[in-house]
């Protein structure tokens, strides 16, 4: 009986030098994953300000209305958001949705859910084309979604998602025509821009996205 208690006890003591001597990373069997890169981007306070657009703004403008951004910090993550809509000309009735957002993650990866997010929009009929030579990894999607009461009615939808470190960065242009009343918007011209516009205002945020 006292030798199954010594052994016990010395089991114990084997035990517990074990846990006091191993590394926690072992003890807890998972390691730790580092924390994403912020690869030199900061979070600006006026991200409608940061971003100059001029590409966009060569196609469109004539501002319609005040752009809105917003600008939250924590140390988890940076969020940076601006929007706006443009015209052609000040007397068109037609205007153009313009969405940026930026997020800069501290603590968790992102690439995991940015691969969820372009699965998603292809679920969503996205038509899903690789960018090269932006970021870690980027793609534009595009949608041409049809009006459910009058399939002459044209909704189009071109987003850049563009992922470099723990940087996120989602770019959206978005409008509507309808058959036999106007002119298709040149998509080949909105992609161009939302893509030149979108690495200018990388680099304003200090990232060398190319």
């Amino acid at each position: 009986m006292w030798w199954g208690v010594g052994g016990a006890l010395a089991a114990s003591a084997v035990w517990a030098v074990t846990v006091l001597t191993v590394p926690p990373l072992v003890r807890d069997g998972l390691a730790k994953p580092p924390a994403p890169s912020s690869a030199g981007y900061r979070a600006e306070d006026d991200l409608c300000a940061t971003a100059a657009l001029p590409a966009l703004g060569r196609l469109y403008p004539s501002p319609s209305g005040s752009p809105y951004h917003y600008t939250t910090r924590h140390r988890v993550t940076d969020e940076m958001y601006c929007s706006q809509y443009r015209k052609k000309a000040a007397t068109d009735s037609d205007h153009y949705s313009l969405y940026l957002q930026v997020q800069l993650h501290h603590q968790v990866d992102p690439a995991p859910e940015f691969g969820a997010q372009r699965e998603g929009l292809a679920q969503r009929r996205y038509l899903i084309s690789p960018v090269d030579a932006l970021g870690d990894e980027a793609y534009l999607g595009y949608l041409d979604d049809p009006g459910r009461s009058d399939p002459s009615w044209h909704y189009l939808t071109q987003v850049l998602y563009v992922r470099q470190g723990g940087m996120t960065c989602y770019a959206s242009w978005s409008g509507s025509y309808q058959d036999g009343k106007a002119t298709a918007p040149d998509l080949d011209q909105v992609r161009a821009a939302l893509l030149s516009d979108t690495r200018d205002l990388l680099h304003a945020l200090g990232g060398s996205p190319t």
